[in-house]
């Protein structure tokens, strides 16, 4: 695991890219594979200063000569193929290996995948991730981990490369729970500074002065911090894809629906954003939440 070890990497979207990047950074090895984009992220890598990136043309080519496979894809039917699809990294991985998980996915699909893996004696980590493109980019990431200790431990020096802090709540399954409470608050957090800024451009009120304001008192929070100055330029900068968010809250409310449980804000959001992805914005950041609310007057 330590640098400068070969890493299998499938995934090069908007979080993927600068995980790849930082671990080039770092001393490792990686053999790469990406559904999209491939061109232009391989660019991206080469040009950085690091050790060699090779480009694959399926996930089980990728992990040839890897002990590690990390995957940082879309959703469940995407971790799915990786590891058992056409080419899936699955069937050639060997006895011993580890499988780090940094897509965000249900928590029952997470835990169907580690049992595969495990009956050929592969490990698995869910490890899914929130800080946004910023984080990726800083390599620091929040990084929300389940899965037996002794695999955590061993994918830890990786994950500190990737990762500003790292936690570990429990068995497979339990980092990808801690992520639907993730997306819960991140739900609840934009559609707040979006309604907090409609209101305060309707007053007509300076808003960059009130957000500043606003920021060191009880209503501070990252999406005020990070987001506000995308919704009142009414601009919407990848940070997190809405789409993907969209998913993420789905996979929430089935989580509180086996609990029994009503999420009344987030279902509200859920259909926000299902209004904004039918108007167009499914790729853009989360915060063109903004959107659902009226233009201020001029």
């Amino acid at each position: 695991m330590n640098s400068p070890a070969a890493v299998a990497m499938v995934g090069l979207g908007a979080l993927g890219l600068p995980i790849a990047v930082n671990l080039r950074r770092a001393g490792y090895r990686l053999n790469v594979h990406t559904r999209s984009r491939l061109a232009e992220s391989s660019a991206e890598l080469v040009d950085d200063q690091g050790p060699t990136v090779a480009s694959s043309s399926s996930p089980q080519e990728a992990v040839h000569g890897c002990a590690v496979l990390l995957i940082c894809v879309s959703d469940d039917a995407a971790v799915e193929a990786v590891l058992w699809g056409d080419g899936g990294a699955g069937y050639a991985l060997t006895p011993g290996s580890l499988v780090i998980d940094c897509s965000t996915i249900a928590p029952a699909t997470a835990a169907a995948m580690a049992k595969r893996l495990a009956e050929q004696n592969v490990h698995y980590i869910d490890a899914p991730v929130t800080g946004g493109t910023e984080g990726a980019k800083a390599g620091t990431l929040t990084v929300l981990c389940g899965g037996e200790a002794m695999a955590l431990e061993q994918a830890r020096p990786l994950l500190e490369v990737i990762g500003g802090s790292i936690h570990h709540f429990g068995p497979v399954g339990s980092g990808q729970q801690v992520k639907a409470v993730n997306q819960v608050l991140v739900a609840g957090s934009y559609a707040a500074v979006a309604e907090a800024i409609a209101l305060g451009q309707h007053l007509q009120l300076p808003m960059h002065q009130v957000v500043n304001a606003l920021q060191q008192g009880a209503a501070g929070s990252w999406a005020l911090q990070h987001r506000s100055a995308a919704m009142l330029a009414d601009h919407y900068p990848l940070g997190f894809k809405l789409a993907l968010h969209h998913k993420d809250l789905k996979i929430a409310l089935d989580a509180a629906k086996e609990q029994q449980l009503e999420l009344p804000i987030t279902q509200r959001v859920l259909e926000q954003e299902s209004e904004l992805m039918q108007q167009g914005f499914g790729n853009a950041d989360v915060s063109a939440l903004r959107r659902c609310y009226p233009a201020h007057p001029h």
